[in-house]
């Protein structure tokens, strides 16, 4: 028999408390400003995003993920909040995080269902990356976990890469090494461990087919990602065109069939009528919570993305233990 896990990535789009940190560049999220970020959105949109990331993989496996990836969020104190959100409050959630050195102090992170997952190792892998004058673009550090899943060791990787904000052409070469970066961790993981499991998360601020998203899946990884876009569908939506800067790709060694208890399953969108904007020209994106500086009461500008993994239990062990 096999137990299943869904394993997801979720960009929450700007969850900031309401403080303002003079260390880093968030006093839009705060109150009084002309987005007038305030106690009771930051609450709502807690309580929303705890009820949608409760459904990820629920119909699949029976139970709220496993493992969730996420993208910017502000600090600690946010995903405690998260984790003790309403819908979340009861799944035993603890999450791996560090600050890091981005300007806007917004966060990968990754939250983990304490009575099914136990960490090993966790730490921040600085990506430097310059701009065209050659100074440092502060940008997400690349969180790096390895953990047990049963008795299965997974090494994970999550990512939020430099954004297209001065253009995709213009700023891709920072995604390139952010890919290469990961290439590196991956490399020393294999060389310690050739049959080592590797997940690699994020939001990539590429598609399955950019440069980027190419080189860090290259002979190593899959990504099954790439059969998810279509010009119907993605995870956001940028001038009535599909991206999917969300992804999730697995190492080959996922895909053995034969003498393999740990398996890649499938991938998926999530993508529920409540998470979509329901009318105008619009409709059918995520449903974000803000438009500029223009409340929407939204939970994000991304779909959580997600996918189901296998672990097989030996019979005989299992009936032993039961």
């Amino acid at each position: 028999m096999k137990n299943l896990y869904t394993v997801a990535f979720y960009n929450l789009e700007n969850l900031f408390d309401t403080k303002n940190d003079p260390k880093t560049l968030d006093d839009d999220f705060t109150p009084g400003t002309e987005m007038d970020w305030n106690e009771k959105r930051y609450k709502t949109k807690l309580k929303k995003l705890g009820r949608i990331i409760s459904q990820l993989g629920y119909a699949e496996t029976s139970h709220p993920p496993v493992l969730l990836g996420v993208a910017e969020v502000e600090n600690e104190t946010v995903l405690k909040d998260l984790v003790n959100s309403k819908f979340l409050k009861n799944k035993n959630y603890g999450y791996a995080h560090f600050d890091s050195p981005d300007e806007r102090g917004i966060d990968a992170a990754l939250l983990f269902r304490k009575d099914y997952f136990e960490i090993l190792h966790k730490e921040a892998i600085t990506l430097l990356v310059n701009n065209e004058e050659g100074v440092r673009d502060f940008t997400r550090d690349i969180l790096y976990v390895i953990g047990k899943l049963e008795n299965e060791v997974v090494h994970i990787l999550a990512n939020h890469w430099p954004s297209r904000r001065d253009g995709a052409e213009k700023t891709s070469y920072k995604r390139v090494a952010a890919a290469m970066k990961n290439r590196e961790i991956i490399s020393k993981i294999i060389s310690e461990n050739t049959q080592a499991k590797i997940i690699v998360m994020g939001d990539f601020n590429d598609d399955p087919k950019s440069e980027s998203a190419k080189i860090l899946a290259s002979d190593i990884l899959y990504n099954p990602m790439e059969l998810l876009l279509t010009k119907y569908s993605g995870s956001l939506n940028h001038q009535h065109s599909w991206n999917l800067f969300d992804q999730i790709l697995v190492s080959n060694n996922f895909l053995m069939q034969h003498g393999n208890s740990f398996q890649f399953e499938e991938a998926k969108i999530f993508n529920p009528k409540e998470l979509k904007e329901y009318r105008g020209q619009f409709k059918g994106n995520p449903f974000r919570t803000y438009a500029g500086p223009h409340y929407l009461g939204g939970l994000s500008d991304h779909f959580p993305v997600f996918s189901i993994f296998s672990i097989k239990k030996d019979l005989e062990n299992f009936i032993e233990n039961t």
